[in-house]
């Protein structure tokens, strides 16, 4: 090993340790074990340290020259200068302060219910390190009070919506009795089960939720209802741009999430193209499956008949199972062949229910410790369109986020390369996408009725590349955003107000999708043009999957790289 990459090594570890020591629930998530007792610094000073600590790694790999290392070793390079760099932007901004909600991943509170059950208890050492993360969330939470308050003095308030939002998930948790409390009733380790031992840490678990987290929780409380509130920004003025600092952190965002150097101006003008192209495909197949080519008609009908909603939560579970199943089926046809944890259907508890989006992808633990899992929203059935739930579960499960992320934690890569979701959001989130119109290519959905529902979200994530940036670039109002996405999706009025909400709270993270589909896609044309009748699909996945998450200009050299190289050996034959 040349002494360029094994300093290049030193960093990227450097970085693992880092950045999940600043965000230890990220960290959980993803399934990456050594930072289950730890939480992060949600102060100023806590912010600051961690900036300084990624920037330096910044300035060491900026003295590391890339033409010293080989092509494996550059990708890496290129990679871990993009999760500095936004890691760092992240933290010099900090945007949540001046955006509290109860959106999960985003919302400091939010993570604690999302993240901190997750972990996994093998041995009374982890079931240690678990009581460790619950007596450090009292501080956690105040600490998050003095931040908001610091941010109010600077003319930062948040959003009235996310700030009656941020009450109402505090409040909701709050009227749980304590066994019901999913951060008591984490599972103890499967040695203590039985013994008085387990006993003795079921009751600390449970004494140290009542006796210091809910008191902090309800400080939060009071803070979010009796001081934030009333300074709330507006639902004239949610855009991050109507506080001191926030245009520049939205730039910072797009850049960050879609991992391009696309403007918002210019992310705005592709979805409203994007939502123009698609009227044909609505019409041709509104014509079929519901007799009627007529675009507001189409998203009517998808709208408001009951014959398309599901009945009971069964349903939806059922449909989402049999889906991931015809999925794992078909995978071997259409990419190599992975040795991968499994996915599992998971309700999405009732705590973030209220708050969550339709479904996320939780990875598996390392090693396969914990499975895959598509968690799921099935509370209100009624409320459900039942052609949308096999498009969402290609993105969620496979081939979409189980496949890329399960595989990416396979491949020999270093750490900081092997659990990434997020951090890559526009590759990440793109190849979910992408994944959706790959199901009608692989012969997956079970009807028309079920592409109808492909298009449906087609048309969704077009329209949050005019919304997100129409909030945060141009100013727009809640109301205005809502409207757009109601005159332009077939969705329901209350899931219109909840994407909204969600793009208020996230600013830039709603534009991942599209921007990272729209370049797979033009890279698949590319290589199915340049290389004709020896484009392989299965080829074609394994590169793009085959590196883990990297940023789009990478995956572009990687593309063109593996074309190039099949010409060669067509060439030499």
């Amino acid at each position: 090993m040349t002494e360029a990459a094994a300093e290049l090594g030193r960093l990227g570890d450097d970085y693992f340790q880092a950045v999940h020591t600043i965000d230890p629930l990220s960290a959980t998530q993803l399934g990456v074990t050594g930072f289950d007792d730890l939480l992060p610094d949600p102060s100023r000073d806590g912010a600051a340290r961690g900036a300084a600590r990624i920037a330096a790694i910044e300035q060491r790999l900026a003295g590391l020259d890339p033409g010293l290392l080989d092509q494996a070793s550059q990708v890496s390079h290129a990679v871990l200068g993009h999760l500095a760099r936004a890691t760092r932007s992240d933290l010099e901004h900090g945007l949540w302060e001046a955006n509290a909600s109860a959106k999960g991943y985003i919302s400091p509170q939010a993570l604690v219910f999302q993240a901190v059950p997750t972990a996994l208890l093998p041995d009374e050492a982890a079931a240690e390190g678990y009581l460790r993360r619950l007596r450090g969330l009292a501080g956690y939470f105040d600490a998050m009070v003095v931040r908001y308050r610091q941010a109010l003095a600077d003319g930062r308030p948040s959003t009235q919506i996310g700030v009656r939002h941020a009450i109402g998930q505090l409040e909701g948790y709050l009227a749980k009795d304590i066994t019901a409390d999913p951060l008591a009733g984490v599972a103890l380790p499967a040695a203590a089960s039985g013994n008085s031992s387990s006993a003795g840490v079921r009751g600390e678990v449970a004494r140290v939720v009542t006796d210091e987290v809910r008191p902090a929780m309800r400080r939060l409380l009071a803070c979010l209802r009796d001081e934030m509130l009333p300074a709330a920004r507006p639902d004239g003025q949610v855009g991050i741009r109507f506080v001191p600092g926030g245009a520049e952190g939205y730039q910072a965002a797009v850049r960050r999430h879609t991992t391009t150097g696309l403007t918002a101006e210019q992310i705005h003008q592709i979805g409203l193209n994007v939502l123009a192209d698609l009227r044909a495909e609505w019409a041709e197949l509104g014509g079929r499956v519901l007799g009627t080519t007529d675009v507001p008609q189409i998203l009517a009908r998808l709208r408001d008949d009951p014959a398309l909603r599901f009945t009971d939560s069964a349903q939806i579970v059922a449909t989402v199972s049999d889906a991931l199943d015809r999925a794992e089926a078909a995978r071997n046809d259409w990419f190599p062949a992975y040795d991968i944890p499994p996915c599992i259907i998971e309700e999405i508890n009732p705590v973030e229910a209220g708050n969550s989006a339709l479904a996320y992808y939780r990875p598996p633990a390392a090693g396969g410790a914990r499975p895959g899992a598509h968690c799921l929203l099935t509370t209100s059935p009624q409320e459900r369109f039942a052609y949308e739930y096999e498009a969402l579960a290609f993105h969620e499960s496979t081939p979409g986020h189980h496949l890329q992320i399960a595989t990416n934690q396979t491949l020999d890569l270093p750490d900081f390369r092997r659990y990434l979701d997020a951090e890559v959001c526009g590759f990440v989130e793109g190849w979910g996408l992408y994944c959706e119109r790959l199901a009608d290519e692989m012969g997956l959905y079970t009807s028309d009725l079920q592409r109808l529902g492909m298009l449906s979200f087609d048309a969704w994530r077009a329209c949050r590349l005019v919304v997100d940036t129409g909030l945060h670039h141009y100013g727009w109002s809640r109301s205005r955003a809502i409207q757009f996405m109601w005159d332009n999706t077939a969705t329901t009025r209350d899931n219109v107000t909840s994407e909204v909400d969600r793009y208020i709270a996230w600013p830039g993270q709603a534009l991942a999708y599209m921007i990272g589909r729209r370049e797979i896609r033009r890279l698949r044309e590319e290589a199915e043009r340049d290389l004709g009748p020896r484009f392989d699909v299965r080829a074609f996945h394994g590169v793009v999957l085959g590196n883990g998450a990297v940023p789009l200009g990478v995956l572009d050299q990687l593309v063109s790289q593996w074309s190039q190289q099949v010409l060669e050996r067509g060439g030499q034959a």
